[in-house]
């Protein structure tokens, strides 16, 4: 196990930003670890590189700050892998910070 790997349970919301979208919200307690993690990657307005694995499902995206923690936006490609995701869906969540698979 990557001493970079999180692993925690997230709600799936929808946030109407640049462009409308699913997340899944990383809980508040994990922010400042991540911020630490992240700060030797990030590239640029505080977003930060990952792996993600939910279910069977493995795929690359960026956090994106946002109240004091992050979202990991669930693209939709994501979502097909993952299975039926709808808001207010709670996601068993691995976070690789910094790297690519």
């Amino acid at each position: 196990m990557s001493v970079n790997r999180l692993q925690f349970r997230a709600a799936v919301i929808y946030w109407r930003g640049p462009a409308p979208f699913l997340f899944a919200a990383i809980p508040a307690a994990l922010a400042a670890d991540i911020r630490a993690l992240g700060s030797a990657v990030s590239y640029g307005w505080g977003c930060i590189p990952v792996s993600a694995q939910i279910g069977e499902a493995r795929f690359t995206t960026s956090l994106l700050p946002k109240d004091g923690s992050y979202l990991l936006p669930l693209k939709v490609a994501a979502r097909k892998a993952i299975g039926p995701v709808d808001v207010g869906d709670t996601l068993d969540v691995s976070l690789d910070i910094g790297t690519s698979r």
